[in-house]
């Protein structure tokens, strides 16, 4: 009897361990599983990301679609200040409207996509100097089910597709290779290389490409990054000491997949970490018959990179996108208003597509601001002394003729250096940045129409590289240089008139 007792005890703690046993290892598994899910809500993204994706979320909810193309597609936004998203609106008018009948559903979509955000505040442009320091580019918690969604599947623009894409002759080569490249990925066109001045329609010919592939290749893996992205991604795997495989992750995300997207690969010059990375990359995908596509607001052999990357970048197909003509430029604000419902007629058309010569984004803002206004003053848009009231404030208002020497001297006069100065051949301190300045600005505004071979000849027979590095250098301080970037704006405004 006693033995079966001691039998039966010895079974009981047996099955009493086993149970233990089970119940931790069940622990395990559910700590494993909280882990798992603390790591997807700790997932990071970027401030650029974090405007794009809650566009997305609020493209759904604002129930007009002009109102959402007015008021919530052109804000700007500023940075994250503590728990609160800063964004810049247009005007005094455009803020007020977005604070009195659509920031609610900004928070609420905000919010949604991001739970460490619950505010987010509108100011206009007198306010930014009272705004306090924010983060432009942070990293933020956000919610795993919208990230986990985001990495199935790029969201690409919606609009920015062949059919709304409006063909003349400064760009119907770069359609037809983009039509091309999108039917059959990675075969005749590899790679392919789109480049032209800001606002000539490079962004909307890679979304339109994206559109297509999804449609008729969903079971293809397609990544779409701008060049900034891919740089800091690069930076955040080497530095990451928290996980030693974040390298590997990196690698394994834009070497696995069907089709590369890059946007604005210029920002790759004077970065020879990232280009050795790109280079790999670009050499991984190409060998595997992987379809690249990249973008650019110069050709290969204008970036300041390594000649071993420009040869390849250079190996496919190079498609340039120049200004368009007047035609092309009414026949694009035709089909905008034909998208938007606008009720627009050919002369205030014509008006605005003679205002903007070089950049469709401005002249589809312009149109933007006249339709904004005359619904805010009850007028038609229609009406020249309403389009005029619209845009009297706007950057190309002005109708005088944009030049080299209207450039010149307008810097000469901000810096009060002559121009014999400032074109010549010293290299003094005090006259060294003015004229970078000066070429920065004149390759920045007058774009394509001037070769940087005329631009070195004017400025005392420099040659092109000159032209390039003063450019190219200008355009980083004003990133990183608030001193500089301020004198640019100022010239720019006093060069418009403003």
């Amino acid at each position: 009897m006693t033995n079966n007792k001691q039998i039966g005890i010895t079974q009981i703690s047996q099955s009493c361990a086993k149970i233990v046993k089970i119940n931790v290892l069940r622990c395990h598994f559910v700590l494993a599983k909280m882990s798992m899910f603390v790591y997807n809500i700790l997932t990071m993204i970027k401030l650029d990301q974090i405007w794009n994706n809650i566009l997305i979320e609020a493209s759904s909810k604002v129930p007009s679609a002009l109102a959402y193309d007015l008021y919530i597609n052109s804000l700007q936004p500023v940075g994250l200040y503590r728990d609160r998203l800063i964004l810049l609106a247009e005007t005094r008018a455009q803020k007020n409207i977005v604070e009195n009948h659509y920031k609610d559903i900004l928070k609420k979509c905000t919010n949604a996509v991001f739970p460490s955000i619950i505010d987010v505040e509108i100011i206009i442009e007198q306010d930014l100097e009272h705004v306090a320091n924010v983060q432009k580019e942070v990293d933020i918690p956000v919610n795993a089910n919208y990230v986990n969604a985001v990495e199935e599947k790029v969201n690409f623009v919606t609009q920015y597709t062949f059919e709304n894409f409006v063909v003349g002759k400064s760009n119907e080569f770069a359609e037809a290779v983009a039509r091309a490249v999108a039917e059959n990925p990675g075969t005749k066109y590899n790679p392919v290389f789109l480049w032209g001045g800001v606002g000539l329609g490079k962004t909307h010919l890679m979304h339109a490409i994206g559109n297509r592939l999804q449609r008729n290749y969903p079971e293809k893996k397609i990544m779409y990054v701008t060049c900034d992205q891919f740089v800091n991604e690069f930076i955040e795997s080497l530095h990451n000491s928290n996980d030693p495989d974040a390298m590997k992750k990196f690698r394994a995300k834009y070497r696995k997949i069907d089709v590369l997207m890059m946007d604005d690969v210029q920002f790759l010059a004077n970065k020879e970490g990232t280009q050795e990375e790109m280079f790999h990359t670009f050499n991984e995908l190409y060998l595997s018959d992987k379809q690249i596509i990249l973008s650019s607001d110069r050709p290969p052999k204008e970036i300041k990179i390594e000649e071993r990357l420009k040869t390849r970048f250079g190996t496919g197909i190079i498609a340039d996108i120049q200004p368009p003509d007047l035609e092309t430029r009414i026949a694009i604000l035709q089909k905008k208003c034909n998208a938007k419902g606008y009720k627009v007629n050919f002369n205030v058309l014509q008006f605005i597509a003679e205002k903007i010569t070089t950049n469709i984004r401005e002249m589809e803002g312009m149109l933007n601001r006249i339709i904004s206004y005359s619904t805010l003053v009850g007028g038609d848009p229609n009406d020249m002394s309403i389009v005029n009231d619209a845009i009297k404030d706007y950057a190309d208002a002005s109708t005088d003729i944009i030049t080299i020497d209207r450039i010149v001297n307008a810097t000469c006069e901000y810096f009060g250096v002559t121009k014999e100065a400032l074109v010549g051949k010293k290299k003094n301190k005090e006259i060294v940045v003015p004229r970078q300045i000066c070429i920065y600005l004149i390759c920045d505004i007058l774009g394509q129409s001037l070769p940087l071979a005329s631009i070195g000849e004017y400025f005392g027979g420099r040659d092109h590289t000159t032209v390039m590095h003063a450019r190219d250098k200008i355009s980083e301080e004003c990133k990183n240089n608030a001193s500089i970037a301020n004198q640019v704006k100022d010239i720019r405004d006093k060069i418009y008139n403003r």
